[in-house]
């Protein structure tokens, strides 16, 4: 029997980043999900996985949100598939109760009798909060955020691949979804260390160049295209690299890993 489903980390929309916790936007390169905030923290820690318990804030009814409660914050947060968002928040004031969910609750009548006023086809429910929920803004900074999510991971498997070949001098690879990635150390006692690197997939030449930019100990100009293989020629699908690895790079490689 398989485990329980894990969710993406919760980010917050722009808005609420704004708005309700009263934050600059940071740059592309640092992931909302990422801010180091009470409330979002919480979130991502109630919504690890999709068969968690949750409690419904019962008073909208519009929209399926939940409730998030950590010290005296409060926050709603919106289920879109498997990536929580957290679409408002607010503190407890002192002396108070959920006096966040309640104002939460008057903002969405409010917003739904502003609603129907302006269209004859009225809204049936007693609430309107769709507003709230992630806008073209929020699916733009998303997908702006996969290149840097897929930079960390790319860098991150050449480290694991650089460890695993400098060990055994071995190929070692990793699937990513559209090619295979793979590294090999071939060095000789006395002799410069060669790293090679195979490509197996279509990919762009600008992905190719992220690639070999981003492999440890070499130089980006030094990179050399070859034709073959150690043992076997390449394939249709495939292309290869070869480097020279710095020495002290390869020492240290090992070093963080083994430490």
């Amino acid at each position: 029997m398989s485990g329980p489903s894990a969710l993406r980390p919760a980010r917050p929309t722009l808005r609420c980043l704004r708005e309700d916790l009263c934050l600059a936007v940071p740059p592309v390169t640092a992931p909302l999900d990422e801010i180091d905030h009470p409330v979002l923290a919480k979130a991502s820690e109630q919504f690890a996985d999709e068969d968690g318990k949750h409690e419904r804030i019962r008073s909208v009814d519009d929209q399926v949100l939940f409730k998030v409660k950590v010290q005296r914050w409060r926050g709603a947060v919106w289920l879109d598939a498997d990536l929580p968002w957290l679409v408002a928040a607010g503190r407890r004031e002192d002396g108070s109760g959920d006096d966040f969910y309640a104002a939460l609750e008057a903002d969405g009548r409010a917003a739904r009798a502003r609603y129907n006023a302006e269209h004859s086809d009225g809204l049936k429910t007693t609430t309107h909060t769709a507003y709230l929920l992630p806008a073209r803004e929020d699916h733009v900074r998303y997908r702006a955020e996969a290149g840097v999510r897929f930079v960390r991971r790319l860098r991150t498997t050449l480290l694991d691949l650089a460890h695993a070949t400098l060990r055994d001098g071995r190929e070692h690879t990793r699937e990513f979804d559209t090619f295979t990635l793979g590294l090999q150390v071939r060095a000789d006692d006395g002799h410069e260390t060669y790293l090679a690197v195979r490509i197996t997939g279509s990919v762009p030449p600008n992905l190719t160049v992220l690639i070999l930019r981003n492999v440890p100990g070499c130089e980006a100009e030094g990179w050399y295209p070859e034709y073959a293989l150690p043992e076997r020629d390449l394939l249709p699908a495939e292309q290869a690299w070869s480097n020279l690895m710095d020495p002290s790079a390869a020492t240290q490689v090992l070093d963080d890993e083994e430490g």
